[in-house]
């Protein structure tokens, strides 16, 4: 199951290697992990191989997305996301996100994510 996760992120880095050698204003790779316990309970992981393009605070990525669910079968799917981050003061920064992910035998899943920045 690793095995497939590593060697997909690094097949889809290098499939899109071209793209920071023409130098695409506002694009950039995304590559992002993400587990998760209860107690001492592991709930899975997913791991994301995005592309994404950003200008003016906002930005849209999405790509495919590999799910390992607790006790199931690793599935390849799709996600994507979009958000916005804008200044409301001079150290203060608020942002919200909105996501998308859908694999062939789990249910589409969507989140919803908002907060701020305070910059030190």
């Amino acid at each position: 199951m690793i095995k497939k996760i590593v060697f997909g992120a690094a097949a889809g880095a290098l499939a899109l290697a071209p793209l920071s050698a023409a130098k695409a204003d506002g694009f950039y790779l995304n590559p992002e992990f993400n587990s998760s316990w209860s107690s001492n309970t592991w709930g899975g992981s997913v791991m994301d191989g995005h592309i994404g393009w950003e200008k003016s605070g906002f930005y849209i990525q999405g790509g495919p997305s590999w799910i390992n669910p607790s006790g199931g079968e690793t599935e390849v799917g799709f996600s994507a996301k979009t958000g916005v981050s804008a200044p409301v003061a001079d150290r203060i920064d608020v942002y919200g996100e909105v996501s998308y992910a859908k694999y062939k035998d789990v249910d589409a899943g969507y989140g919803l994510k908002l907060g701020g920045k305070v910059k030190f």
